[in-house]
């Protein structure tokens, strides 16, 4: 599918990555972007997907909103991460089998989750591994939710002939992200603690776990790229890894963004926190094949663009947090 000249659905269109997929659509040259809001068309409700697409007739629907957080968020809401995500995914896609049915060209693209792979799964991740195990323990419920939807868009497509796409993002990182310390991922919540220490003049941080687990990471941008790139080409939902295939520990990474946060002081480890899942890298082959698509952004560089962002915009991130607060 062309792009250009498409109207687009973007759902969590005000988010992180959703303002880099709004910039690579311009880019596309589609005729208009369409970004619900939760205020008008909360999508875990059946009636707000029904008037979503009612009211704006989309030609593609991009399905990034999410409810997520990091490893203590997923541990204080399983329930509501596993219902708040399936339930979006099946009002969204029941309605994309109705607009598709009038016979236009019609395109839905889910956004899944790394955590939806087995806890022990061989690395580099490899997209037939999905279904070689549960996934690690705190995240389980939101990955499983993400993952039900690629059946649910699978099943969709062989029944009703639904055209649609299904990628899986690795942990993404870059400016705009979320830096609450609530709520934020390992990235960013690592930069806000060694900028918020140097400047304190504070002498340790304290981390999660021991350090060992490990990760991989893709920059926002690029990853964006991949999702536009996987709606003008993919037909069937068959899943395809969004990666880097660069794999580091949880320890290198918290040294790296300490050095390059100026941060010089001690890191102490809490081993009486989880780690998470194991290892994270995926295979990405397939996105290359497929997609022609690779990643461009160097670790370290991305790093910086973070870090740097952070810094600038720092003072407007905690006032916005302190009108959300009150």
């Amino acid at each position: 599918m062309d792009l250009a000249g498409k109207k687009v659905v973007v759902t969590g269109g005000a988010g992180f990555l959703g303002r880099s997929v709004l910039a690579e659509l311009q880019r596309r040259g589609a005729a208009e972007i369409v970004v619900p809001r939760r205020r008008e068309y909360d999508l875990v409700h059946e009636e707000a997907a029904i008037r979503l697409y009612r009211d704006h007739d989309p030609d593609v629907v991009l399905h990034l909103a999410a409810e997520v957080g990091g490893i203590g968020a997923n541990m204080e809401n399983p329930g509501r991460y596993f219902f708040a995500n399936m339930a979006m995914a099946i009002n969204l896609i029941e309605q994309a089998r109705i607009q598709a049915s009038n016979g236009r060209p019609f395109k839905f693209l889910q956004v899944g989750t790394i955590c939806a792979y087995p806890k022990f799964t061989p690395v580099p991740f490899k997209e037939e591994e999905l279904w070689n195990g549960y996934p690690e323990e705190t995240n389980a419920p939101y990955g499983i939710a993400k993952k039900a939807a690629m059946v649910m868009l699978d099943g969709y497509h062989r029944q009703y002939g639904l055209a649609s796409a299904y990628v899986l993002p690795v942990n993404l990182y870059g400016p705009f992200d979320n830096f609450d310390p609530r709520t934020s991922h390992v990235i960013p919540a690592l930069i806000r603690k060694c900028v918020s220490a140097k400047e304190a003049g504070v002498d340790h941080i304290e981390c999660w776990g021991t350090g060992s687990a490990s990760r991989e990471f893709l920059y926002v941008d690029d990853c964006a790229k991949g999702i536009v790139r996987a709606a003008e080409v993919l037909d069937e939902p068959a899943p395809v890894n969004l990666g880097t295939c660069m794999e580091i520990t949880i320890r290198d990474l918290v040294e790296l963004i300490a050095r390059l946060s100026g941060f010089d002081g001690e890191i102490r480890w809490d081993a009486t926190k989880p780690d998470g899942q194991p290892r994270r890298c995926l295979d990405t082959t397939t996105a290359e094949a497929r997609l022609d698509w690779r990643a461009e952004v160097g670790f370290e560089d991305g790093l910086r663009r973070t870090i740097d962002w952070f810094i600038e915009n720092r003072r407007e991130i905690e006032a916005a947090e302190d009108d959300s607060a009150a």
